[in-house]
Order: C-alpha cells, then sequence, then structure tokens
C-alpha cells in the first residue's frame, strides 16, 4: 500500500485526508490529517523547522569541534535527543529546587547517552567497546535500563563523534534512542534459544529495524513511540505498557505469530495497552508496526505535550476503530481474528540457569539496580569469550542474560558472574528491584533513587530472610526519582514516587509516595493490574526500609493461602499498608 501520509515537513504536499474527525473540544489538537500540519507549540515548531535526525552532522563537524558554547538551544534541548542524548543534571541541586530552576539552571555541561540493543545479542567484543565507553569517556559509568538500553554519563559532545565510530563496529547505534520518535524496541532476552519459546521475534525486530529505523518520515511523531516484541510465553517484554506490542500465539489455523496490543503507557497517566484482537502472521508484523506508528504520527495529538502519547488517541477512539483505521487506511487488508496468550506462569526475568533448545543453556544474572560500568562490562566480555558462549542480551528488568553456555561450563559460567558481582541467585528483593537514574543526572528527579535503592535491598535482605521461605515469589519494588514513571511503579507490588516530604517536625526532606499491587505479564490466577495509590501516606527516603518490612510482615500474618502480594494489597485496609 502507498504510504500517502504527509512528510514530516509541513511544507510538503499533504494529501486531502481520507476522513475528518473533529475533536470535541472544538479546538485543533494538532493531528496532522484533520488539522494540518501548522505547528501548535515550540515543541511542534523546531521539529518541523528540521528534521531531528540532521543535527548529527551538526555534531560532528561543528559541535564537536567547537565545543558545548557552540550548540543551539533548539538542538540541545531538542533534536539532540534524536541520537540520544540529554544533558544531565548539575551536581548540587537539591531535589526541592527541581520544579524551580529553568532547564538551563539544572544542566550540566555533560550529556547522558542512551545506546538502544534492541534484544540483541552482545557479542564478547561489543561487550568490550560499550565497557571501553564507559571507561574512556564516561567516567566509568553504564546502567542497563528497563528498556533494554545502555545509558552512560559524563559524556562530553567533543566525544561523541568517537563514541559513534566505536559502536559503528559493533552495529550497535543511538538513532532515535530518545526524542519524538520510535526509541529503542524490548525484544525477548531467550528469542531463539528458550525451549519453550513460541516464535523467535529476531527476525522481525531486524526488519522492522532494517527499514524504519532512521526513516526520516518516522522522526518527527508527537512524542515518543515504544515497541515490544516478544515470542516467549513468559511474556517477558512488559508488553501491557508500550505503546505497540507484538506477543508470541499460536493461531489455531494459521500457526505462529503474533496478537496485537496498543496504547500501553505509564507516567503521570497510565493506561495498560489493550488487545485490537487481531492475528499478525510473521510476514505481515513489520507492516502492522510501520501502520500503527503513522497512525501516531498522522493523528496523534499534539497541540498538548501531555496528551501526546498513543495512549490518549486509543482512548478516544477504541480499539474497534483504531483496527478499522489500521486495516483500512494504513494496510489495505484485514487482519485474521486471533487468540489472547496465556497467561505467565514463570518470572520473565529470565534469572538462574535454563536449559537451551540445543542442550546449551542461558543464565540470567541481576546486577543491582542495574549498575554496572565499564570496568564490569569489559570483564563479561572476556568472560563470555573464555566461556566459548554466544554473548549477552539485556532484559526489560534492569538484568542480563548470557547465552549458549556450554553444558560442561555451566558451573564455571555462574562462578564467574558472581564474580563480577552478578548474581545469578540473587535474594528476593536484589532480583525484583528496579530504579531510575535518579538526582544523581536526571534534570526531572527529586529524590536519590539507585543508591537508596541499593541500601535498602542490603537492609531487607537482613531484616526480612526468616520470611524468605514464605515469599514464594520475589516482590518487585521499584523506585522512581519524580512522578514520569521511567521506574514503573504503578505497575510493581511495592513502587515509590519520589517527592519532598514534611516530618512530623516540619522538616521537608527526601521521600516518596507509595503505590501498592500492581502487577504486569499476568499469572495464571490474575490479570495486570495498576497499583492502588496511597495518595495521603509518604514515607521518607531513609523509613524505606522500615515501611517495607512492615507491610511485608503484615502480608505474612494475614494474607490467604496463595494469595499474592498483589491481590491482598487491593483488598487490605489501608491501616494494614501503612
Amino acid at each position: 500500500m502507498v504510504d500517502t501520509a504527509p512528510s514530516t515537513n509541513p511544507s510538503a504536499d499533504v494529501p486531502a485526508p481520507p476522513r475528518v474527525r473533529p475533536s470535541r473540544s472544538g479546538k485543533p489538537q494538532g493531528q496532522w490529517l484533520v488539522d494540518g500540519t501548522d505547528p501548535l507549540n515550540h515543541n511542534e515548531e523546531f521539529k518541523a523547522e528540521d528534521n531531528g535526525l540532521n543535527v548529527r552532522e551538526r555534531i560532528e563537524k561543528i559541535y564537536s569541534r567547537e565545543g558545548f558554547d557552540s550548540i543551539s538551544g533548539d538542538d540541545l534541548h531538542g533534536r539532540f535527543r534524536w541520537w540520544g542524548l540529554y544533558t544531565q543534571r548539575r551536581p548540587g541541586i537539591d531535589g526541592g529546587r527541581t520544579a524551580q530552576l529553568e532547564p538551563h539552571e539544572l544542566e550540566d555541561r555533560y550529556f547522558m547517552l542512551r545506546v538502544r540493543s534492541d534484544g540483541e545479542l552482545l557479542s564478547a567484543r561489543a561487550l568490550r567497546v560499550l565497557g571501553g565507553i564507559s571507561t574512556d569517556f564516561g567516567r566509568g559509568s553504564a546502567d542497563i535500563t528497563d528498556r533494554q538500553n545502555i545509558q552512560y554519563h559524563w559524556i562530553r559532545v567533543e566525544d561523541v563523534p568517537a563514541i559513534w565510530d566505536r559502536l559503528d563496529t559493533v552495529g550497535l547505534s543511538t538513532t532515535t534512542a530518545c526524542g519524538d520518535t520510535p526509541r529503542g524496541f524490548l525484544g525477548s532476552p531467550v528469542a531463539g534459544v528458550a525451549a519453550d519459546e513460541i516464535i523467535d521475534p529476531t527476525p522481525v525486530i531486524a526488519e522492522i529495524k532494517r527499514r524504519y529505523i532512521g526513516d526520516p518520515e518516522l522522526a518527527n511523531l508527537p512524542r515518543k513511540f515504544k515497541t515490544a516484541i516478544t515470542g516467549h510465553p513468559s511474556l517477558d517484554v512488559v508488553h501491557e505498557i508500550n505503546d505497540i506490542s507484538l506477543v508470541g500465539v499460536v493461531h489455531p489455523e494459521l500457526g505462529p505469530g503474533y496478537d496485537l496490543w496498543v496504547g500501553g503507557a505509564l507516567s503521570t497517566t497510565p493506561r495498560l495497552g489493550e488487545r485490537l484482537g487481531a492475528f499478525v502472521r510473521e510476514d505481515q508484523a513489520a507492516d502492522v508496526w510501520h501502520g500503527v506508528v503513522r497512525i501516531f504520527r498522522d493523528y496523534g495529538f499534539r497541540r498538548l505535550r501531555n496528551k501526546a502519547r498513543l495512549k490518549f488517541l486509543l482512548e478516544a477512539w477504541g480499539t474497534e476503530k483504531f483496527r478499522e483505521v489500521l486495516e483500512t487506511e494504513y494496510l489495505g487488508y484485514a487482519l485474521a481474528d486471533g487468540p489472547a496468550p496465556e497467561r505467565s506462569s514463570s518470572p520473565g526475568d529470565h534469572v538462574g540457569v535454563h536449559l537451551q533448545k540445543d542442550g546449551r543453556s542461558y543464565i540470567g544474572a541481576s546486577p543491582t539496580v542495574g549498575r554496572v560500568g565499564g570496568g564490569l562490562l569489559t570483564r563479561l566480555g572476556d568472560l563470555v569469550e573464555e566461556l566459548g558462549a554466544d554473548g549477552v542480551r539485556l532484559t526489560a528488568h534492569q538484568k542480563l542474560v548470557l547465552l549458549g553456555v556450554p553444558a560442561d561450563r555451566v558451573e564455571d559460567a555462574v562462578a564467574g558472574l558472581e564474580e563480577l558481582g552478578l548474581s545469578t541467585r540473587p535474594g528476593p528483593f536484589r532480583r525484583s528491584t528496579i530504579a531510575c537514574t535518579g538526582i544523581e543526572y536526571c534534570k526531572l528527579a527529586i529524590v536519590d533513587t539507585k543508591d537508596t535503592a541499593a541500601r535498602v535491598i542490603d537492609r531487607l535482605e537482613e531484616r526480612l530472610a526468616d520470611l524468605t521461605p514464605q515469599l514464594d515469589q520475589p516482590l518487585s519494588l521499584h523506585v522512581n526519582g519524580c512522578p514520569n514513571s521511567c521506574a514503573r511503579i504503578q505497575t510493581a507490588d511495592i513502587g515509590f514516587k519520589g517527592q519532598i516530604v514534611t516530618t512530623d517536625d516540619g522538616q521537608q526532606v527526601p521521600g516518596f509516595q507509595v503505590h501498592l499491587g500492581g502487577s504486569l505479564a499476568s499469572t495464571d490466577t490474575e490479570e495486570a493490574q495498576l497499583g492502588r495509590t496511597l495518595r495521603r501516606h509518604k514515607v521518607t527516603a531513609t523509613d524505606l526500609p522500615d515501611y517495607i518490612e512492615r507491610v511485608v510482615r503484615r502480608f505474612v500474618e494475614k494474607r490467604e493461602p496463595a494469595e499474592s502480594f498483589a491481590a491482598w494489597t487491593h483488598r487490605a485496609d489501608e491501616e494494614d499498608l501503612r
């Protein structure tokens, strides 16, 4: 089907819209195929003036040579994101000032740089390249994010071209890692190797990337667009909270393929994605992905940034209309109806030792809250080579999975990972805790997250050791530095949203609002659900271990047989949750 949607350049010829859907408010919402392409705010203006992908040439030829002060404002605070670059927070600015200062007052002259992995296998050489970038350019910093990215800090603009050159040698990139673009994909970490896999998503991810990542026609979306693709029954890519997810299923007549989900996202207005009831064959998957992202481009709301996500368009249209538009305006054919995924009965983090379909093993290991560092990445690459393993994939839970370990080297692999601080048998809280970047580097953050979470893990695993046999499933603990939920607080058993809180004696200190009982990747007995918010209950950062211990002990005491923490919190009296 010919793509008749408008160019990312609003001055280009724009065809007549195939149908008009006026907004209920009567105001233009910035929907290109309804309202036209005239920009309605400054974000839309700078994107219309120059495609964000074009800034790479200026970084290479001007900014890296002339330094930070030569960078124009719209490039620095806008288009740099199209290549994975954000300015990081200037040290010494406390969280109480986050909302009081302008971005230029908060930012340092250094950058966070995000590298896409897209579920790809990282070879020994790739791991050493990633480690070397951290050591040589990032003061040893490197984190695994819950989007399967590697994230660096302390990056100078002068060094960015050299970093890109190194990434190119191992097939990695920062292209559209941030910005109003198709960002990095979540892919099953055990794609192609798991013995119980339904379908290998690797070819689909590769085809979408080859055809569409870096396409100028997809570089001006209303806002970010997140993708998840898995063929594993553990539902290991948090498919319910992505803009589009393709989830492996078996159609009774058509065989293995994908169930299509759209419109999931969290932030300050969380919404779980919804099934369209459509079955997607492997050979249709790239076209379907392209159709959904173009619907977002052409019909997404652009007037207000806080409404510029696909979830708001889905809410306005509903699943039936969304599927109709996808099939009639973008695909040109109807998709078959298909089954829903089976509920997961196993964790999607893949921690531990598992047998592959070829007789070798994959081994999931847990760094603490995703923090790895350049030295660790380099030594991990050496370990992969020494073992004769295939490589490493990152997970959506800030973990990593070592793949292709020969049968006679499994214990050597476990020991080698432990020596690196990567536990294959972590305690329940180390295994299940994730944390966002926090105030250490993020300009939006209000409180510390990584170090706070690490301290909490240590204390809980000491204090609650007596309860470990009674905790039959890990309790997910997610710590976020601001309301935007990069650490998925609404989907955790125990989620903390950073804010400044006032103590009983009137002092303002770092603390958190509490969310309890969220869950994703539905189990045999429960549906995915957002957590319960205790709006009037705040916990200081210092009191986190006491609070968590208190709630967990009440859960163990008052739960019904086989009842999950999430189910208990949704029926418990609020007093028991304080």
